[in-house]
């Protein structure tokens, strides 16, 4: 495997096929966004001990991996379609309601830190919420899945909820704005 082609030098990138876009296009915005992500929740797994958050980031990173080729392969109708496995946005849920079970329920706004497992979801939510945003902007010239954006938007919650998770087994005090 040879690591650089010299293929986008001119500006412009291929999805997987053949088909090739410039690299402003929106598509790879979201495509970055989404590789970005993933590479934030490996940095956050560093840092995270608790086994039930372990399980699911490992999981989510697969996950996200998945919606990076259903991004870059929309368009070549050769390339037999990837789809997330049914069910995973069930998971996430299930996973939001387990950890919010365990923890005193909120009741102000909480500002991002805390515990270093935290501290990394709380940033790896921040990207989840640009690559939702950036899914969305490419939909407006690309036809994308809906299941996509709707993991996105559950991945955010069930980010801020494990890092209130790991912040209240970590036995860390969160910390709240002052208005």
């Amino acid at each position: 495997m040879q690591y650089y082609t010299r293929n986008g030098d001119d500006g412009y990138t291929s999805l997987l096929g053949k088909s090739r876009f410039p690299k402003h296009d929106p598509i790879f915005e979201a495509i970055g966004n989404i590789d970005e992500l993933n590479s934030a929740m490996g940095v956050a797994l560093y840092y995270i001990h608790d086994d039930l958050v372990r399980r699911e980031v490992k999981a989510i990173q697969n996950d996200l991996f998945v919606i990076g080729t259903i991004l870059a392969s929309f368009k070549d109708k050769k390339i037999k379609k990837k789809k997330l496995n049914d069910g995973v946005v069930d998971r996430l849920e299930k996973a939001i309601d387990e950890m919010e079970e365990r923890t005193p329920k909120l009741t102000n706004f909480v500002i991002p830190g805390g515990c270093e497992g935290s501290v990394h979801l709380h940033v790896a939510r921040a990207i989840a919420r640009r690559a939702e945003r950036s899914i969305f902007s490419a939909s407006n010239k690309h036809k994308i899945k809906m299941e996509v954006s709707s993991y996105i938007a559950r991945l955010s919650s069930y980010l801020f909820v494990a890092a209130i998770y790991l912040n209240y087994v970590s036995q860390v005090k969160e910390t709240h704005p002052i208005h």
